[in-house]
């Protein structure tokens, strides 16, 4: 199963989904299983982890693919992106986007018990992110363990450039427009990330400190989205721009072939 899902990175070809042939219907713990065995792989080639992204907060986004609960999965290094960049479609294999607040660590969260005040205390900063997601599952047939065991359905992440502190934004009614040649293309709230960005990121800090590999600082954390993730169109350019953090922009080469 490894191999496979390693496979499918590399020659950009997606694979059957995982579940019941691969993995155990509903078996979410054997999922990260094998989602941890992929990162200590990619780390054994040299790549830095720089944080995690939350998954399936976003009702929408849950409702698409009849999964309802939250997943995560990590952050390496290169997998972030310029703001203003240019991907090559090459890298990816059915990417969407999705924008998100990322929170940037100032110190660690090590305890099983994290509590919302805890989360804002250890936040240093806001950003707006595009989470450009992506599965290696063919035509995005995904269950809960199928998209775990693929690093979330992770692919790339572009970050804007203005640090905003948590007190300046009320996470929960801010709100989200996402554009392609300046029309909306997915609108949204912070209400729309479990009630509250704050909300998921508590529940990442306690559910991967339980499981022994907590948040730390100068970690970056996607929250989640905040609207309705979109396909990437080949050579569009996207902005986000969520209220009281400015915006974010990442565009697309024009073919991936």
């Amino acid at each position: 199963m490894i191999e496979e899902l390693l496979g499918a990175y590399e020659s950009g070809v997606p694979i059957a989904p995982l579940r019941e042939r691969a993995l155990p219907l509903g078996d979410v713990d054997a999922a990260y299983a094998v989602q941890k065995e992929m990162t200590a792989h990619w780390l054994g080639q040299g790549r830095r982890l720089v944080g995690a992204k939350i998954g399936l907060t976003n009702k929408a986004v849950q409702s698409v693919f009849g999964v309802f609960q939250p997943d995560f999965g990590v952050l390496l290094a290169d997998m972030a992106v310029p703001d203003g960049d240019i991907v090559d479609l090459k890298r990816l294999i059915q990417p969407r986007v999705e924008a998100e607040v990322a929170f940037v660590l100032g110190t660690d969260l090590p305890h099983q018990d994290i509590t919302s005040v805890d989360v804002i205390r250890a936040t240093d900063y806001l950003l707006p992110a595009i989470e450009i997601v992506d599965s290696r599952i063919k035509g995005w047939d995904i269950s809960i363990v199928d998209t775990v065991a693929d690093n979330a359905s992770s692919g790339l992440y572009a970050l804007g450039t203005t640090p905003t502190p948590l007190s300046k934004v009320d996470l929960r009614l801010c709100g989200m427009v996402l554009e392609h040649l300046g029309e909306p293309v997915s609108v949204g709230a912070g209400a729309a990330c479990l009630g509250n960005p704050l909300n998921a990121v508590t529940w990442l800090a306690s559910t991967v400190a339980h499981m022994g590999s907590p948040l730390r600082a100068g970690d970056v954390v996607l929250s989640g989205a905040l609207g309705p993730m979109v396909p990437v169109t080949p050579g569009a350019m996207y902005e986000a721009r969520i209220s009281g953090m400015g915006s974010v922009r990442v565009g697309f080469s024009g073919s991936g072939e």
